[in-house]
């Protein structure tokens, strides 16, 4: 065998085995269910990504139902200048402490810590799309070095559960979560519940998550009359 056909064997075989893995880390076509009922003592480590606007006040009502003393600790990502998203965040929190604190008088707000991740902005509003695949270049590595790379050496583990709600940069982030996947680190589940305001037809960031995300939430079940994956928990917001 010459060095070309050589080369080519060797070309096919990875290629062959990269999409066997990309296949064995995919979720099943199946809608996920709960894995079952947890323990009241169970805690999980959290994230969620405030896309700012509308999509950050669907994603804190959200939070606003958990137990604070079961998600710890929580981590909220941001975009690059969204300082509104982490202002609200951060208003939630303070409320959860007190309602926490006034419920029991021994729950303080140091028991359920929370942190900020910046990342870069996939694509900003109104940008070019000749210059929107660099930005969500350099939104990917930002967002691979903080659930990927980080979590290897001194930064804290990557989440149990990351959160989704739109817009363009979730896809970004599903990605980063992947690559943790295909090498065989932790990786977050990954949840993605579509916008209350989508009612017939879902979002690009919902057609191109879908196929990937552990679970995939609506709240319309217009949403789901094709008959792919998908769960329809009602009016969550």
């Amino acid at each position: 065998m010459d060095t070309l056909g050589f080369l080519t064997l060797i070309s096919v075989l990875i290629a062959a085995l990269t999409l066997l893995r990309l296949y064995a880390v995919l979720p099943s076509t199946k809608s996920a269910k709960p894995s079952g009922r947890h323990e009241d003592s169970d805690v999980c480590s959290f994230a969620v990504f405030l896309g700012s606007g509308g999509h950050t006040s669907e994603a804190l009502r959200l939070l606003s139902a958990l137990d604070f003393n079961r998600y710890i600790p929580r981590t909220y990502i941001i975009s690059e200048g969204d300082t509104l998203s982490m202002h609200k965040a951060m208003d939630l929190e303070r409320a959860k402490s007190t309602e926490a604190s006034q419920s029991t008088p021994s729950t303080s707000g140091s028991d359920a810590p929370c942190s900020f991740v910046v990342i870069p902005r996939a694509r900003r509003v109104h940008q070019s799309f000749l210059t929107a695949p660099f930005s969500a270049v350099f939104s990917l590595a930002a967002s691979i070095w903080h659930l990927t790379a980080s979590p290897l050496f001194s930064g804290p583990p990557a989440p149990d559960v990351l959160l989704l709600n739109g817009p363009g940069t979730c896809f970004v982030l599903c990605i980063a979560a992947y690559l943790s996947r295909f090498l065989g680190l932790k990786s977050p589940k990954l949840i993605y519940v579509e916008s209350f305001a989508r009612v017939r037809h879902l979002s690009l960031s919902g057609k191109l998550l879908r196929p990937l995300v552990d679970r995939f939430i609506v709240q319309w079940p217009d949403l789901l009359q094709d008959g792919k994956r998908g769960e329809c928990r009602g009016w969550l917001v």
